[in-house]
């Protein structure tokens, strides 16, 4: 992950100055469209970035959370467009799912840049987070080479909503991995509902406990909701070996705690932030030309670095 690490500084170092000539310029609005629900945790990260952005630069940032409702999305950028924004700053949904609202953008001269969840299907200037792929296979890779699944396992994978692009690419990286060892694993609908997350999940494991080998938490909510699951279930922390997202300072402690062995850190307020930037750059002349990847697997050493951050007492 080190390349990662110095692509996002590197791409960091490079908009500095960017951001000083802002400053001195005519304030410009830009626009942060999220698929994301703001119940959500690791999305208040996400946000905090924008608005830091923000308040650093003196531009303006309309900022927008879809619920997973792709048409609603769809209109945001639309009525971005409309308002002749001097960018977007937009997930995607779902894979392809915008495709027609990004050409619109491009035709209209506005830089529209990926960011959290890539999806090459549309043509966008750049994208900015982590490679879902990647991220995926990490997963899948450390249970196996740490010896927690073996030939004929059987792994649970819950994720807030099934079809969205986040899930589908990181299980095609997992398949990648399992197949060949005959691992198998199901994909179960935990929702955005942070309470109907606990009960099904707790649900789950009750009825399958003695199946299930290991867990992959495909998002933030599902990951961060292994304590209660646990605890609920009367399941010893450590004893079913768990990975997936960190973004937030449920997983950071569970990390801490032993409910979860390790989990991937998106570097949500940078991914934000330097999506904008890279807008601020695109929008002054200045061509991205190039995507910024960020993410970082952690285990227990490091987990309080991560804690840190998002306890706003760390950098």
């Amino acid at each position: 992950m080190l390349r990662r690490t110095f692509l996002a500084t590197a791409a960091a170092l490079a908009i500095g100055p960017t951001l000083a000539l802002a400053q001195e310029q005519e304030a410009k609005t830009f626009y942060w469209v999220s698929h994301g629900s703001p119940a959500d945790p690791v999305w208040t990260y996400f946000l905090q970035g924008a608005e830091q952005w923000a308040a650093d630069t003196g531009q303006t940032v309309n900022t927008s959370f879809h619920s997973g409702d792709v048409p609603s999305q769809q209109e945001a950028v639309r009525a971005a467009i409309a308002a002749g924004a001097d960018g977007i700053c937009s997930t995607s949904p779902d894979p392809g799912s915008m495709v027609d609202v990004v050409a619109e953008a491009r035709a209209a001269g506005i830089p529209i840049i990926n960011f959290n969840t890539s999806d090459d299907a549309p043509d966008w200037n750049a994208y900015v987070g982590g490679d879902l792929h990647e991220v995926g296979r990490q997963w899948a890779q450390y249970l196996v080479d740490n010896q927690l699944v073996k030939e004929g396992d059987f792994v649970w994978m819950p994720v807030e909503v099934p079809g969205a692009s986040y899930g589908v690419e990181e299980e095609k990286a997992i398949a990648e991995v399992f197949e060949p060892l005959g691992i198998t694993w199901e994909v179960t609908d935990a929702t955005l509902d942070q309470a109907e997350i606990i009960t099904r999940m707790t649900d789950y494991m009750t009825a399958n406990q003695g199946k299930v080998t290991a867990i992959i938490g495909l998002g933030d909510l599902v990951t961060g909701s292994i304590k209660r699951v646990f605890d609920q279930a009367g399941i010893a922390p450590g004893s079913i070996p768990v990975v997936g997202w960190g973004n937030s300072l449920d997983t950071t402690q569970e990390v801490l705690d032993g409910y979860v062995n390790a989990a991937m850190w998106q570097d949500p307020q940078a991914t934000s932030y330097l999506c904008l930037s890279s807008l601020l750059m695109e929008s002054g002349g200045v061509p991205i030309g190039f995507d910024i990847i960020t993410g970082a697997l952690y285990e227990k050493d490091t987990a309080q670095v991560y804690h840190d951050i998002m306890s706003g007492g760390g950098n």
